[in-house]
């Protein structure tokens, strides 16, 4: 007989259900929140499992991590989808939670998700703690400049290099004032110095990659951008199209369609948020650059006729389907590729070669141009 499991993980305790093929209830029990108490339930010789459901969370990566190598058959499931079919019942506890979870198991009524690799997991965890430092910072100068503007005192249009000679010009006949701002100035000195520290680590990682270094080829993807997206998509096989490379960043618009009914409405908006900004401002820094490209001639016709905002999100989905065809294809995006009447990225399904690009008459960048400085 067949057996399946739901577990409801927290921070301290899991509620372990466990039913047989007809939805009976086997057992429940509630263990910690460790990879060894749950597998001394769940490797019982007594039970026969076809799955084994956790959701998606924090210590879902770690605990899923034990139990497959364990080799069972656990899956991780979508956070949103089981919340709404979970959402039915009446009574929200983690024990119904459990139950319910078991129950999605057993009918096959789920949506697994990607469990990334340790690998990706420590990128991310680089590209999280930068950003974490930058926004820091940039409070500290925002919060600077709005207390000192209720004296008078305007900062004006600074550089990062000379904003804290500026403050200190600033309040240098205020004492008292000087005093106050003394600490922030510190804080943020610490923060700008362990932000340099993270992005030089970050481009020893882009330079030792080769998927990177690849995806840098891409027209206006530096190597932020690139190891994001590297951490994000960690494995591409797992797209079948590359289409649904922008689906899943939520870049494509939502749709609603009901008896008569029937429109698209914004971009959807799911899917990993730090991607998507970095695709946006990859997207929108190309746009602004002075520099032409076959994907900035692209963008430019649509901008003419639905607008900057749109074609910014236009580009930034078809540069997420086309580093997607980078890394599958394994080749280079080379300068020479020219705007056609099918351009690559235009079908994203298709594995035209590169080369087979018909050509049109605006240049390219060197690929190489961009990468040497970065690495020097």
């Amino acid at each position: 007989m067949d057996h399946f499991a739901g577990l409801d993980v927290s921070v301290k305790e899991t509620s372990v259900c466990i039913v047989d093929d007809t939805g009976k209830i086997v057992r429940e029990v509630k263990v910690a929140s460790e990879p060894e108490a749950l597998l001394a339930v769940l490797t019982n010789p007594a039970y026969h499992f076809k799955r084994i459901g956790l959701e998606a969370g924090p210590l879902s990566q770690w605990l899923y991590s034990a139990l497959a190598e364990a080799e069972l058959p656990v899956v991780c499931v979508e956070t949103r989808h089981m919340q709404a079919v979970l959402k039915a019942q009446i009574n929200k506890t983690d024990r119904n939670d459990a139950r319910g979870i078991a129950q999605m198991m057993r009918v096959g009524l789920y949506r697994p998700v990607h469990v990334k690799t340790l690998r990706s997991q420590k990128l991310r965890m680089l590209l999280t703690h930068r950003k974490l430092l930058q926004s820091k910072a940039i409070a500290i100068e925002n919060d600077l400049r709005g207390t000192l503007r209720n004296f008078g005192l305007k900062v004006g249009m600074v550089g990062t290099v000379k904003f804290e000679g500026r403050i200190k010009e600033l309040v240098e006949n205020l004492p008292d004032l000087a005093i106050l701002v003394e600490p922030l100035l510190i804080v943020r000195r610490a923060l700008r110095e362990q932000i340099v520290i993270l992005h030089r680590r970050l481009l020893v990682i882009v330079r030792d990659d080769e998927v990177c270094r690849r995806l840098m080829t891409t027209p206006g993807v530096g190597p932020v951008v690139a190891l994001t997206y590297r951490a994000t998509v960690d494995v591409p096989a797992r797209f079948r199209k590359s289409k649904a490379v922008g689906a899943v960043f939520g870049l494509t618009c939502s749709k609603y369609q009901s008896d008569e009914i029937d429109r698209s409405g914004r971009i959807s908006r799911c899917g990993d948020e730090m991607m998507r900004v970095m695709l946006y401002e990859a997207a929108q820094s190309m746009l602004c650059s002075k520099k032409w490209s076959w994907l900035k001639a692209w963008a430019m016709q649509i901008a003419r006729r639905r607008g900057m905002k749109k074609a910014i999100v236009a580009l930034a989905r078809r540069l997420a389907v086309i580093m997607h065809r980078i890394w599958v294809d394994g080749r280079l995006q080379p300068h020479e590729d020219r705007l056609g009447s099918n351009p690559i990225g235009g079908n994203s399904s298709s594995t035209e070669r590169w080369n087979d690009v018909p050509r049109g008459t605006m240049d390219e960048v060197s690929s190489h141009v961009r990468l040497d400085p970065l690495f020097v």
